[in-house]
């Protein structure tokens, strides 16, 4: 049996440990908020683990975490916090009282003498509770990582401090690579197509996002590579393209790697473009679109004919066209990786030769 079924086997409903429930720290990567935050709604309102175990350090059942996860889901709609708690306590309360009234009675207890459970009379009365959301966040993220459900929640509560916390922590255990395509890409797209379905709704939500992904990147990458004659990789949007964040993690992932990266950004103008090339005498340039509207087929000739060096010892540039705004507008001889990891195997390979 692999690691990853031990792993199921040992984990019941929302997998959470069967042997003894989560740490707070993990519950909180989970719900992505910050360990305060939750250590604050037990301690304030009262949504602390229902059993307590031996030792310093409670742990999480998954129906405790169902209940925090319900509290995420209020909070995110804009409900205060308070309020959500006495929801989150009284949906619960009524969930307890559904399983006494409908357990068997005891064999020495006549039926007739359990009273009926009922909401103490001075309980305060319920609002009406909002429908339940996806992952408590109202994305449709799918079946995907954990790491994404929280990120996805920090993101919609525009929680600055757990939102950093979350994405370093994914490119910490994951890489660059991995934390891009499998944690936070995902939620992106999750964020974008909310967007699109809301009528000009989280905006502010997709911008938040990807001000902090991108500075996650940013801490997260070594220095930048000292040039190697012949070895250095020149990053730029085309013009009219202001999509830099795809290619912000290729230079991460690069960095990483070792490799010289001179990132240009956005929206380049093709002046600036040949003249960076000039100056560089790049290994290899990696042009981004973002849109088929901004892919110029022209551009990627021009800048993969560009020669220096010395006569008789001239070179080019290998032009890499990335990003989706390529697609059916490929350009006879330059590659086209589709993803992040193809691009930096072969901006690797081009740098290695």
């Amino acid at each position: 049996m692999g690691t990853h079924e031990r792993d199921r086997e040992d984990r019941g409903r929302g997998g959470v440990p069967l042997g003894g429930g989560l740490t707070t720290g993990e519950v909180a990567r989970r719900l992505g908020v910050a360990p305060t935050t939750v250590r604050t709604w037990d301690r304030r309102y009262g949504l602390g683990p229902d059993a307590h175990t031996g030792g310093r350090h409670r742990r999480w059942t998954a129906t405790d975490v169902a209940r925090l996860e319900r509290m995420c889901a209020l909070t995110a709609t804009g409900i205060p916090p308070a309020e959500a708690a006495r929801t989150v306590l009284g949906e619960a309360t009524q969930v307890a009282e559904s399983v006494a009234l409908t357990a068997p009675a005891s064999p020495d207890t006549p039926p007739q003498a359990q009273p009926p459970a009922r909401r103490p009379s001075d309980a305060p009365p319920l609002p009406p509770a909002p429908a339940r959301s996806r992952a408590g966040s109202g994305l449709r993220l799918g079946d995907v990582r954990q790491e994404c459900k929280g990120i996805a929640r920090a993101a919609l509560r525009l929680d600055a401090a757990a939102l950093d916390e979350l994405l370093e922590a994914a490119i910490l255990e994951h890489g660059l690579v991995a934390a891009w395509t499998e944690v936070i890409m995902p939620t992106l797209q999750a964020v974008g197509r909310k967007w699109e379905s809301s009528g000009e709704r989280y905006v502010e939500v997709e911008h938040f996002l990807s001000w902090h992904v991108s500075g996650a990147l940013r801490r997260g990458a070594p220095p930048s590579a000292a040039d190697r004659p012949g070895a250095t990789i020149v990053l730029a949007c085309v013009p009219g393209e202001n999509h830099t964040l795809p290619l912000e993690v290729l230079a991460a992932a690069l960095a990483e790697r070792g490799l010289p990266v001179r990132m240009f950004g956005g929206a380049l103008p093709v002046e600036s473009l040949v003249t960076a090339v000039r100056r560089t005498g790049p290994a290899a340039v990696g042009l981004w679109a973002q849109s088929r509207t901004t892919a110029s087929r022209p551009l990627a000739q021009h800048v993969a004919a560009m020669e220096w060096g010395v006569r008789g010892a001239r070179r080019k540039p290998v032009v890499l066209t990335i990003g989706p705004g390529w697609s059916g507008r490929t350009v006879t001889g330059l590659p086209r990786p589709t993803g992040l990891a193809e691009a930096v195997a072969v901006l690797e390979s081009v740098v290695s030769r």
